[in-house]
């Protein structure tokens, strides 16, 4: 096993770590047996050959989907109560975008130049109240038995490119998954699970040892790293050892493609701050609030993926809120504004769909300790690229913000809407079950949103 040795990890206000909270599923979490992944994919790459060829632009359709653990406060951001009392209404005024007649909160000035770009939905409903996410990470609420959307794609289409996996999470892993230990891949099997750079299943005695998150960070110390570990399995025999399926798994960890979309040195300055660094500070956030995730997504998608989760930040803010979304939202704002932005100058905002919400919102009231308490009636969500209509705001809530008001949007529906950016057809696409029964992706009374495409 592939090993990067990893920090001591902080907890959500239930007592959930964060990093069990991000390998329960979602559209790219958890590790991977490298070598069945790439078996188990075989039987995709002539689809994914006929995908390279009926596709422009980026040459594939991908997802990149930035997943704010926690639950953001959906009041305080794109859906300001500007007329509710102050206790409702809080601390944020809301201002004007380039789109006539939407107004969203005053720490997203750069998504306001911009929301001709982007898609408001302020009315997703059907959440839980705990810190799960399956139905923001999987479009379902009912466990961990529905593979994520990498996973699904993974199987549904192949890989691009076999130095690159189909499915990436750019956040930590971890070795124990609080709702079940059958992954983020479900029923699929351990086969489809997503890969993560910081680590996955090769062969036990391979371990690249030394390597910190810290200097994982450090790319040219990685692709060093790397280059060591590929030269020593070489002189070693043990690559001649291999089938080819494991030879392949080592490639993608090693060589060139996967190591290279990493590397965020070959990117000009300029594009580098357009994007920021965020926050380095060596706090228990201070690893889940750097923009180069942003940028690294982007990067991957271009080298043939099919499906990257970020994490940003953590937004369990029952004391602090305004503080805290001083601090946070401004840097959302850039990140997730650069990367829009990024898509489109390079002409493949069309082919890549972005996503951008959490797991459930936040109480209308503000509590004591100036914060919001966890609020699964309603929350929001934003959308972009992907061929999908933007400039503008679908749903609404109550005056409160405390519940939809007009056109509840499910997350399967979103679910949907992303598989159809992605090609699939969500009313006749299956995948197979452990009894090998026909699953659909998300339930039958569940479309694509109309508004969107």
């Amino acid at each position: 096993m592939l090993t990067i040795l990893g920090r001591r990890e902080d907890q959500f206000c239930d007592g959930l770590s964060r990093r069990s909270f991000l390998h329960v599923g979602g559209l790219a979490m958890g590790g991977v047996a490298m070598p069945a992944l790439l078996a188990a994919q075989s039987h995709a790459a002539s689809k994914a050959q006929q995908t390279r060829q009926k596709s422009s632009g980026l040459g594939h359709k991908a997802v990149i989907m930035i997943f704010l653990a926690g639950g953001p406060p959906h009041q305080d951001m794109w859906d300001i109560k500007e007329n509710a009392p102050k206790e409702i209404r809080g601390e944020f005024n809301a201002i004007n975008t380039n789109v006539p007649g939407i107004r969203i909160g005053e720490l997203f000035p750069r998504l306001a130049k911009m929301t001709d770009k982007v898609a408001y939905i302020r009315s997703i409903v059907g959440a839980r109240g705990g810190h799960d996410a399956w139905q923001c990470l999987t479009g379902h609420n009912r466990g961990t038995d529905i593979p994520c959307m990498g996973s699904a794609l993974s199987y549904l289409e192949g890989q691009v490119d076999l130095g690159v996996p189909a499915a990436l999470g750019l956040s930590p892993k971890t070795s124990h998954a609080p709702w079940g230990d059958n992954g983020s891949a479900g029923f699929l099997g351990a086969a489809y699970k997503p890969f993560t750079p910081e680590g996955g299943q090769i062969k036990d005695n391979m371990v690249l040892n030394g390597v910190t998150l810290d200097r994982l960070r450090d790319r040219q110390a990685m692709l060093k790293a790397f280059d060591r570990f590929r030269r020593q399995a070489d002189a070693s025999g043990e690559m001649e050892g291999m089938d080819a399926y494991q030879q392949q798994a080592v490639g993608i960890l090693t060589s060139s493609k996967l190591a290279q979309a990493l590397d965020l040195s070959k990117e000009p300055q300029s594009l580098r701050d357009r994007y920021g660094k965020g926050t380095t500070k060596p706090t228990a956030d201070g690893p889940w609030k750097r923009l180069d995730q942003f940028l690294m997504a982007r990067r991957l998608v271009e080298a043939g993926a099919r499906c990257v989760t970020l994490a940003f930040s953590r937004w369990d803010w029952h004391g602090g809120n305004f503080k805290r979304a001083r601090q946070d939202m401004p840097m959302l704002d850039q990140g997730v504004s650069a990367l829009v932005q990024d898509l489109h100058d390079r002409g493949i905002g069309d082919d890549v769909s972005v996503v951008v919400w959490g797991e459930f919102g936040r109480t209308p009231k503000i509590n004591k300790n100036a914060g919001r308490d966890h609020w699964p009636k309603v929350s929001c969500a934003l959308l972009a690229g992907g061929g999908m209509n933007t400039g503008q705001v679908i749903g609404s809530t109550t005056r409160d913000g405390g519940e939809a008001k007009d056109r509840p949007v499910t997350f399967q529906e979103v679910f949907a809407t992303l598989y159809h950016n992605c090609g699939v057809d969500v009313e006749t696409a299956t995948i197979p079950d452990l009894r090998g029964r026909p699953r659909y992706l998300v339930d039958e009374k569940y479309k694509k949103m109309r508004e969107l495409v």
